[in-house]
């Protein structure tokens, strides 16, 4: 049963515990590209409007939702500078799981509910990390970059921006992509066209652009998006991006 007790620990584990976690991957990505030379790092944690910011961190009002890095354009030489790249989120929640949970085990950290809920959330990050799929948007997990990279010799962990600019979602324009990445990508495309079908009948009478429809803080929040997506398309190919 769902107690008080079992509400506290949400709360605690959405706005304390998480942010920590998130922030503890991400870091992964900012030591790999510091060690690579990448300049104008910052990591972003939380998303909407900015509260603060700091040389290299700036720090969003929901700031227990994601978190991401950033950094300028990075041209590693070969495949393990860019492995290195992809498995540097996995390695730092994994390297900070197992030292929490041997310092647990040795009782010079006491075992309670922080810290059994912190390795459950950071376990958790390298468990999905490390699953080889392919996400709705065509992007692949770490595990799955790092798969294409020794298997098929490729990165895929950017789209080409021809086709993100200009081209129609066909297979003849996604050279570079793999045979599931085209396939998670038409099933992303085909959802969307479906859920569209099924929502307002005048929706493409009322543009995003127009903002008619939507609430000003429905607004806010694609404004929110559209302005992320394009920084974090400002840090991608030929560079890196955090995610």
């Amino acid at each position: 049963m769902f107690g008080l007790y079992d509400l506290f620990r949400l709360i605690v584990s959405a706005l304390i515990i998480l942010p920590i976690t998130t922030i503890i991957r991400e870091s992964g990505y900012y030591f790999a590209v510091t060690i690579l030379g990448a300049k104008e790092k910052k990591l972003i944690v939380g998303s909407g409007p900015i509260l603060f910011t700091l040389p290299t961190i700036e720090v969003r009002r929901y700031f227990f939702m994601y978190s991401w890095m950033e950094y300028e354009e990075l041209n590693p030489s070969n495949r393990f500078w860019h492995g290195l790249i992809y498995a540097s989120p996995i390695i730092s929640p994994l390297v900070v799981g197992l030292l929490i949970n041997s310092l647990l085990a040795t009782d010079i950290l006491e075992s309670n509910m922080f810290w059994s809920t912190f390795l459950f959330y950071i376990f958790y990050y390298v468990f999905f990390d490390l699953i080889p799929v392919y996400l709705p948007d065509g992007q692949p997990t770490n595990g799955r970059a790092i798969f294409d990279l020794i298997w098929h010799g490729q990165r895929s962990d950017y789209m080409k921006e021809d086709y993100k600019k200009d081209k129609p979602s066909t297979k003849d324009n996604r050279d570079g992509y793999t045979e599931a990445q085209e396939d998670t990508i038409e099933n992303r495309d085909r959802d969307q066209e479906d859920r569209e079908d099924h929502t307002d009948p005048e929706h493409k009478k009322t543009t995003e652009k127009e903002g008619k429809g939507y609430t000003n803080t429905q607004e806010d929040t694609i404004e929110n998006r559209d302005r992320d997506q394009e920084e974090r398309k400002d840090h991608t190919s030929p560079g890196e991006n955090g995610k």
